[in-house]
């Protein structure tokens, strides 16, 4: 009876951990509302992005070296296609935990300093992160109008030098939508740190508001 019991809590955990691998968006997967905190005090939700034409979520942070590589690129990626309904929506999955050096006061201290002309996020508790299946910072999700994942991945295949890229995988997926055509690739390798979960409890400073997903 005993070994039954524990075969089946095995199987349950096994279920269960395959779930949470299948739950993570992927191309094609909708992406439901959330809400996190903004460097400038406010909440901000997915849903107040509705009129736009797609949003580019991309995870990234402070600490990372290839984050900071690509942060001028973020912001004139910002500033070329919010104007053609394709805003930034930048997240910090980062634990402070972990990170002191990407803590709130941190993030507001940069976006201020950077001008930063998108939105940057809280995700302390991670819940976003974990959600999407964001791996390494920085890391895109582009998402179509209708709030569905049309491309995962990497900017460019060059962190290290802008005038050395050779494939604008964003650029060229954010076209193909305008075009009314599926990207391709829509799939790349993130190039960029791991985001690392810490063994404590997570902060809830910033606990997303998201509704379940069906």
């Amino acid at each position: 009876m005993k070994i039954h019991f524990l075969s089946l809590a095995l199987s349950g955990a096994l279920l269960c951990a395959f779930a949470d691998v299948a739950s993570k968006y992927t191309i094609g997967d909708k992406v439901e509302d959330f809400t996190l905190r903004n460097v400038d005090g406010r909440m901000v939700s997915l849903s107040d992005y509705d009129s736009a034409e797609g949003v580019i979520i991309i995870f990234t942070c402070l600490h990372c070296p290839y984050a900071e590589l690509y942060e001028d690129r973020i912001i004139q990626l910002h500033k070329k296609y919010a104007p053609k309904g394709y805003p930034v929506l930048a997240i910090n999955p980062t634990s402070p935990i972990l990170f002191p050096e990407d803590s709130f006061e941190k993030m507001r201290a940069r976006a201020k300093a950077k001008r930063y002309p998108f939105a940057y996020l809280q995700d302390s508790a991670q819940v976003v992160h974990s959600r999407f299946g964001a791996s390494r910072t920085p890391h895109v999700y582009l998402l179509d109008k209708a709030r569905i994942v049309r491309y995962i991945g990497s900017i460019d295949d060059n962190p290290e030098s802008p005038q050395a890229v050779k494939k604008r995988y964003l650029e060229n997926a954010i076209a193909a939508l305008m075009r009314g055509e599926r990207p391709y690739p829509d799939i790349t390798q993130a190039i960029g740190c791991p985001i690392r979960v810490p063994k404590s409890a997570p902060r809830l400073d910033s606990m997303p508001v998201a509704s379940p997903r069906r």
